[in-house]
């Protein structure tokens, strides 16, 4: 992460660190890996193939929502103070395009980064880097469970 431009993120991590999140659980079993961050953005791939493709063979709109949601709520995570924590609301996601192979990319950036709620767009890229979906997602910032 470029120190000298002003980060939005609360929170420090490496890649390495978001990855140990995805073990076990749902974003795993996907093949969801994160790839890039930068000040003020995170991005991560998934695969197509026999784990996120519907029975028609062309990705699944449900796992481009799945990875949509993966990198806004591990996004608006980061920007959270310790104690706070942040759930999911609402997701829309337009899917424009299909993917049948290889692998998409989405690339989280925020809209609204408020006390109470937090609004994230993630544009999902097939390889030859054309839009496939595009997804908003709206957390809300909440006091985080012991």
């Amino acid at each position: 992460m470029n120190e000298a431009a002003k980060s939005i993120w609360s929170r420090k991590f490496d890649l390495e660190d978001l990855q140990k999140m995805l073990l076990g659980n749902m974003t795993g079993h996907l093949g969801i890996e994160f790839t890039e961050m930068g000040t003020d953005y995170l991005s991560a791939t998934m695969p197509v193939d026999h784990r996120t493709v519907q029975p028609f063979g062309i990705l699944h709109g449900g796992a481009s929502a799945a990875l949509a949601e993966t990198l806004a709520s591990v996004a608006g995570h980061l920007c959270v103070d310790s104690g706070r924590a942040v759930a999911g609301i609402s997701i829309n996601a337009n899917h424009v395009r299909q993917a049948r192979d290889g692998h998409v990319t989405g690339t989280v950036r925020p809209v609204h980064i408020g006390r109470s709620t937090q609004v994230w767009r993630v544009a999902i890229l097939r390889a030859d880097g054309k839009l496939i979906c595009e997804s908003r997602v709206t957390l809300a910032v909440i006091d985080e469970r012991k």
